[in-house]
């Protein structure tokens, strides 16, 4: 074992290493891009204050505009970490987003010798172990053909509860120590309960093994991480004595669905831009999201242990979405946390139709709604605060956009059934001419639109410049682009409604089951499907009959939402189709250029099973190794009563 775990130094010393140094300006690339969000906020409130102020503000308008600005907010800061994103990509493509500097501190890292222990953790509860097996495989055969394996141990923490997947995770496991004996260890600990469920986890590992490591990369069931990534990480690592958690940006692969492939043509399209800005501004206080990132294991221990929140589920009891919290934690002992986009060779996979997908999204809304009872929890950095905000904005914002539609709609059925009131209750010597303002409707629309559309021409033009021949050409390229948006807008509706149905649940007591993803592609039902969403279709078909017949001119303005409601049961029943996803890939459409680079990282791995149940006997299962105890004490999240 070379090297050994070291102590966590002093939070004075660590402050006196503060990113300040090393990221300069950070303090003005903040207050910039809070300036632009906050200007663009404002402007749009002011265009919707005008727009409904013609016959005074009531108390619906003003909930209209109550719920507007919050939403408007929202997008401000995604459209602007857009932009902040492209001009770095485009402008300063040379210079690392976090330092700014010429050369990317990853490329002078690159040089460094290994000299700290990793442990690769995968946490996994009730997943197939095929699909593990595969996984853990390519990253392992990646990670040995760098020549440094021997510098990390793999341990695959087992929470599943099915005796029947126990026993095929087992012997896959068993397999896996057998293929990579001599090049990787292997460990593998099934626990007997799934007491905290990932972090409860990945806590009773640190609490067990942890001390005889230095850095810990978590690995979801479905992660694919590159060797030389993996080696990035720990260099970074070593290099960088005030950073806790460096995370990569995980982009999804291996899709072989209509839906699968839309979500990652995108990803790959959109996300490095918008995570390049992000790294930018967010800088030494950035967020986790749980997987495909490196953890400082001694300060994870001193500073992670998460307490359950008072109350009953869902919004207390034990913190789901333990990621962000970890993240705030470790920034609040004066860690640095930061997102790391030079890094490639990092990935994930998804659920591959929209109905797999909501659900998976129904376990986020009940934990970054968690969050909120976070945000006044002592000693939190502000952007801990706002990542907990923004987190839980992403689902409320659907609930609030679909009031704001319902509400403005209603206030035009309203208005057209009224006589209008020329006379207030006062002495009045002239009358009011109430007087529609088109202009500035459509300046709304237009701001709106801009803020909604213009990252993704912006990720456009970076991939044509650029990375078009991964995507197929530039014609093909285009034509998948073109594709790729017409099927948000279809779907954004769909999944505005079911995180509106979200929101309400978890406010009104429903918790969820947190269990297994389902990874693998698969076709919807009709009867699943209807069982679903036929109340969408349902309220779609209402909303714009009740508009047609009231205030026709709208039907038109609302069709980007009324018609993928009133379809969604047919769009999620073709999310999951197969077929259709094969026709477009054959024409060169909804292709990207990670599976080409990482062809050997990313391929199926099928004959890993046949190729076990072909050998004459069964592995043993090896026990883990001899335990390293460490403490990890659980944190303060509330004041304390005086």
């Amino acid at each position: 074992m070379s090297g050994t775990p070291t102590s966590g130094a002093s939070l004075a010393a660590r402050r006196g290493r503060h990113a300040g140094a090393r990221l300069p300006g950070l303090a003005l690339r903040r207050a910039l891009l809070g300036g632009l969000a906050l200007l663009t906020t404002l402007v749009g409130t002011g265009l919707m204050w005008h727009i409904l102020s013609p016959g005074g503000i009531t108390p619906l308008r003003g909930g209209i505009l109550a719920l507007f600005t919050l939403t408007f907010a929202w997008v401000a800061v995604g459209f602007w970490s857009s932009v902040a994103g492209f001009f770095l990509l485009l402008l300063l493509a040379d210079r690392d987003p976090l330092t700014l500097a010429r050369r990317p501190r990853v490329a002078d890292e690159r040089q460094l010798p290994i000299t700290r222990r990793t442990v690769l953790a995968m946490p996994i509860h009730n997943e197939s172990p095929e699909q593990v097996d595969a996984a853990l495989s390519a990253t392992a055969e990646s990670l040995i053909a760098t020549g440094e394996a021997h510098h990390f141990t793999l341990f695959v923490l087992s929470d599943t509860t099915d005796p029947a997947i126990a026993v095929a995770e087992a012997r896959a496991m068993a397999a896996l120590q057998r293929r990579l004996e001599g090049r990787l260890a292997v460990h593998y600990r099934r626990r007997a309960d799934n007491a905290g469920r990932k972090a409860g986890n990945l806590a009773e590992f640190c609490r067990r093994w942890g001390a005889a490591f230095d850095f810990m990369v978590v690995l979801d069931a479905d992660s694919r991480m590159d060797g030389e990534t993996l080696l990035g990480l720990v260099r970074a690592m070593q290099a960088r004595p005030g950073v806790a958690l460096i995370q990569t940006v995980p982009l999804p692969v291996r899709q072989h669905t209509l839906f699968g492939r839309l979500a990652q043509f995108a990803a790959s399209l959109y996300a490095p831009m918008l995570a390049a800005g992000q790294s930018a501004w967010q800088g030494d206080a950035a967020n986790y999201w749980g997987h495909n990132a490196i953890l400082r294991l001694r300060a994870f221990m001193d500073h992670a242990g998460l307490p359950p929140l008072p109350g009953r589920p869902p919004l207390g009891g034990e913190i789901l979405s333990h990621d962000f919290v970890e993240a705030a934690l470790l920034r609040r002992a004066g860690w640095e946390v930061q997102l790391e986009t030079r890094l490639t060779g990092s990935f994930e996979e998804m659920p591959g139709n929209l109905l797999d997908y909501a659900r998976r999204d129904r376990r986020w809304t009940q934990g970054n709604l968690q969050h909120l009872r976070l945000l006044a929890a002592p000693g939190l950095h502000g952007l801990s605060r706002l990542h907990f905000l923004l987190g839980a904005t992403a689902f409320v914002s659907s609930l609030l956009w679909l009031a704001i539609l319902l509400a403005g709609s209603l206030d035009a059925v309203l208005i057209a059934r009224s006589e209008p009131a020329y006379f207030g209750h006062g002495e009045q010597l002239f009358p009011f001419w109430p007087r529609a303002r088109p202009e500035l409707i459509a300046a709304l629309l237009a701001m709106t639109a801009t803020l909604l559309l213009l990252p993704k021409l912006l990720g456009l033009l970076l991939a044509l410049g650029r990375r078009a021949a991964g995507y197929g050409g530039r014609t093909r390229f285009c034509l998948s682009a073109l594709l790729e948006g017409l099927a948000a807008i279809l779907l954004a509706p769909i999944m505005m409604a079911f995180h509106s149905a979200f929101v309400v649940g978890v406010l009104t007591g429903t918790s969820v089951e947190w269990g297994a993803q389902v990874r693998e592609g698969r076709r919807v039902p009709w009867r699943e499907a209807l069982r679903h969403t036929a109340p969408f279709a349902l309220l779609g078909g209402l909303w714009i009959a009740l508009v047609h017949w009231q205030v026709p001119m709208l039907v038109a303005w609302l069709a980007p939402v009324w018609v993928g409601l009133a379809l969604s049961p047919l769009l999620v029943r073709l999310s999951g189709s197969r077929r259709a996803a094969a026709w477009l890939a054959r024409r060169g459409l909804l292709r990207t250029p990670e599976p080409q680079a990482h062809a050997e990282l990313l391929e199926e791995r099928r004959d890993l099973a046949a190729n076990d149940a072909a050998e004459a006997d069964t592995p043993a299962l090896r026990p883990p190794p001899p335990e390293c105890p460490g403490e990890m004490p659980t944190q303060l999240l509330h004041r304390e009563p005086r």
